[in-house]
């Protein structure tokens, strides 16, 4: 198979190598995720108007991965076209802001959802006076403002500068740069490493507190187990390969030396870093099941929902039948 590459400063990268699976998986992202979210702002909307704190994150969280879905056709697109970006260095900006935001966000607002039901499990009188809706929106906003600072060095990095290059690219790695380098560090430690942790911590004292409970079936025992282990488990997948490589890039700032080392450094990464990065979104299609399993009110609300469907189904061709035998009944004067 033959290999197209591009210019980025002095050296060639294998653009077209990401195409195929890149526009594949954002293609399967989209049509999974999209509907998945929408279902689920509608149900979290729900217990946000029934004063469930857990709510809150929920809501927010699938509103951010809606926002962040939103990018990926632009995305699709640019890859689908060789990696060339027609529409100016404002846009390319604009997207890659909102696409790092919403991941960010939704990484954060995972944690606060496993620490809001951590306390919940350990302490289920005492925080009571703490989770409140309130108390649940001004973490939200907090979170959001934060990320959302922490994102402004985008729009004056070198990379984002699609009209000031001769083939247009956006985002894509190039010559490395302290700041750049800085951020990729930052984004390792507290956007991966530091949620990590919460999720590991939190959802270890969860699973502690309900094996060692006497009241909760063996069942229920294992639903909350399974639910801990695939929470752990999904983020890993979802983000480690990522930012794995983002630290990897991080690290090579400061031991690579010659140009051409450097440049085949850069080559050679290139195609995990994308195929990485796009392995990411997934986290937003799959969010919808997490919110079902980690609350018994979404599961109430999706229950009473099937239900609905089920009995109008029901319901329709008795309807019908029923409307055929009066018009016949009519028919003979009966």
């Amino acid at each position: 198979m033959s290999t197209n590459v591009s210019q980025t400063g002095n050296c060639s990268l294998p653009y077209d190598q990401d195409r195929v699976p890149l526009l594949t998986l954002y293609s399967v992202v989209l049509v999974v995720g999209v509907p998945a979210n929408f279902v689920t702002v509608w149900l979290t909307w729900i217990q946000v108007r029934r004063k469930n704190v857990l709510g809150v994150y929920l809501f927010i969280l699938s509103v951010c991965d809606l926002m962040y879905l939103c990018t990926l056709p632009l995305w699709a697109v640019y890859i689908s076209r060789g990696h060339i970006w027609y529409w100016g260095s404002t846009a390319c900006k604009w997207t890659g802001y909102i696409f790092f935001n919403n991941m960010y966000i939704s990484i954060f607002l995972l944690c606060c959802v496993s620490v809001d039901r951590c306390v919940a499990v350990v302490y289920p009188l005492k925080s009571r006076p703490i989770r409140k809706l309130k108390h649940a929106w001004i973490i939200t906003m907090a979170i959001a403002i934060v990320v959302a600072l922490g994102h402004l060095p985008v729009f004056i990095m070198d990379e984002g500068n699609a009209d000031g290059q001769t083939q247009q690219r956006c985002f894509e790695p190039g010559q490395a740069t302290a700041m750049v380098t800085a951020f990729n560090y930052a984004r390792f430690l507290i956007g991966f490493l530091m949620p990590l942790m919460i999720l590991i911590l939190t959802n270890r004292i969860i699973l502690s507190r309900i094996q060692a409970s006497e009241s909760i079936e063996k069942q229920n025992k294992e639903k909350v187990r399974w639910l801990a282990l695939g929470v752990v488990i999904f983020f890993l997948v979802c983000f480690a390969p990522y930012h794995a490589i983002l630290l990897t890039r991080a690290i090579s700032f400061h031991t690579m030396t010659d140009d051409h080392d450097e440049c085949r450094f850069d080559q050679g990464i290139y195609t995990p870093y994308s195929i990485f990065l796009g392995l990411s979104t997934i986290n937003s299609a799959m969010n919808p099941i997490l919110y079902v399993l980690s609350s018994d009110n979404v599961r109430k609300e999706v229950r009473r929902g099937l239900s609905s469907v089920r009995s109008w189904g029901s319901n329709v061709p008795q309807r019908g039948l029923s409307a055929a035998s009066e018009a016949r009944a009519s028919n003979t004067g009966h």
